[in-house]
């Protein structure tokens, strides 16, 4: 029996005996392999009914009743509670409105904030190295290979709040803290090669410096432990159209760890926000709790078919530490068939072999990677391409099956031998 044969087979026991097969039905999907998933989750396959809801009734029939009565009111933190045992979070911390970019720039001024009151606070409140009287907290240390629209925020809330911005490779962090550091922006994921980062150690470092933790948890929420609470994570930002299934343009959320809701000074304050939001006061007054994360009006329709899309994980009882095990058995295997599948040589793999270290996606360096990519698309296998030589292959445990990983490999190698 031929390789390929072997694979095949492996791949089908592998199917028949996952547990977490049966959610796949709860998706539409069709004969394409869609391993692109850390860009745009799947539709969940009740989603259109739950907003065809929405529109018709909630909105044509009850119209401004439905603030109240359809509970459009209370969505940003009833959703949020729905996304934080995803993060490890308890309820009362997240909140779901704007977009990643907008929530990472109030997460990150509202950092730099806390740290010029108190020199910076650590997560067990104790102040930092230097105290109240220390050194001015004027630094922000953003992650050197972030996704960049990260970057550009943090570089305007330095510009903003008078800091100095530095990138630092992830790694290098610990040693480049300093009694000057206010904030440190993370990604937990990266988005190129699929690393992932260490989030406890990194928090405890920025802590142990009296700095303020801010993480980008865009790759990594929906197909991993998180554990927000557990590692005393300061502030966190997400996305929610990837891994949580919510749809092109779902809104994204923010963490404010319970304890310093009190001291959270969004720069971007909205009615929304307010204590009494129809007191309609010329004065502000922050509401507390994470509803001080609210800016203006939140978008219904897409909070909406986001909270429909969330059922998937409520009505399947499926576990976050499932969906890892999955993950990991899936870039596993698809790594053991590219290597059994595709030539020595012609393609190489940016993302770390150890679990630790790996997301849910598998990076693969190749010459002509723009060209690859669109042929792989044409085959029916959909990933993405990154520049400037980056082919990369998202892994969503609840859809993509081990069938699906061994015919994207088989397919990836056929794309190669016809490029020559």
């Amino acid at each position: 029996m031929s390789e390929a044969l072997d694979l095949a087979g492996e791949a089908g026991k592998l199917d028949a005996a996952d547990g977490l097969a049966a959610v796949r039905e709860r998706f539409v999907l069709d004969d394409v392999t869609y391993l692109d998933g850390n860009s745009l989750g799947a539709l969940p396959a009740h989603v259109p009914d739950r907003v065809a809801d929405v529109v018709r009734r909630q909105w044509g029939a009850l119209r401004i009743r439905s603030w109240e009565e359809s509970g459009w009111w209370t969505a940003p933190e009833r959703i949020g509670d729905r996304i934080a045992p995803l993060v490890g979070a308890a309820a009362g911390q997240v909140v779901v409105g704007d977009s990643t970019s907008v929530n990472v720039f109030k997460a990150l001024v509202a950092a730099v904030r806390m740290a010029a009151q108190d020199g910076g606070v650590g997560a067990d409140g104790a102040d930092g190295a230097d105290g109240a009287d220390g050194p001015a907290r004027d630094e922000i240390l953003v992650d050197a290979t972030t996704f960049p629209t990260d970057g550009y925020i943090a570089e305007s809330a330095a510009r903003m709040t008078g800091c100095t911005l530095r990138p630092v490779a992830p790694a290098e962090v610990p040693s480049a803290l300093g009694d000057r550091t206010a904030a440190v922006l993370l990604n937990h994921v990266d988005y190129r090669t699929g690393r992932l980062h260490d989030l406890p150690g990194l928090t405890a470092a920025v802590h142990a410096a009296g700095a303020y933790a801010v993480w980008d948890l865009c790759h990594s929420a929906g197909a991993l432990p998180v554990g927000l609470d557990e590692h005393g994570v300061d502030l966190a930002v997400g996305c929610t159209y990837k891994y949580l299934n919510g749809g092109p343009g779902s809104p994204a959320y923010l963490y404010v760890r319970r304890d310093l809701q009190a001291r959270f000074d969004s720069p971007l304050p909205g009615w929304n926000s307010h204590a009494e939001p129809f007191g309609m006061r010329p004065g502000y007054e922050p509401a507390s709790g994470a509803l001080r994360g609210r800016v203006g009006t939140p978008d219904i329709l897409s909070l909406l078919a986001l909270e429909a899309a969330l059922d998937v994980w409520d009505e399947d009882a499926v576990s976050v530490a499932a969906v890892r095990a999955k993950s990991l058995a899936l870039t596993d295997f698809f790594l053991r068939c590219v290597g059994e599948y595709v030539p020595g040589g012609r393609v190489e793999s940016v993302t770390p072999a150890a679990h630790a270290e790996r997301g849910s996606q598998v990076a693969l360096r190749c010459e002509d990677a723009g060209d690859v990519m669109k042929r792989l698309i044409e085959r029916g296998v959909v990933g993405d391409f990154r520049a400037p030589d980056v082919l990369r292959f998202g892994f969503t445990p609840l859809y993509v099956g081990f069938a699906d990983v061994e015919r994207a490999a088989r397919v990836l190698a056929r794309t190669l031998d016809a490029a020559g």
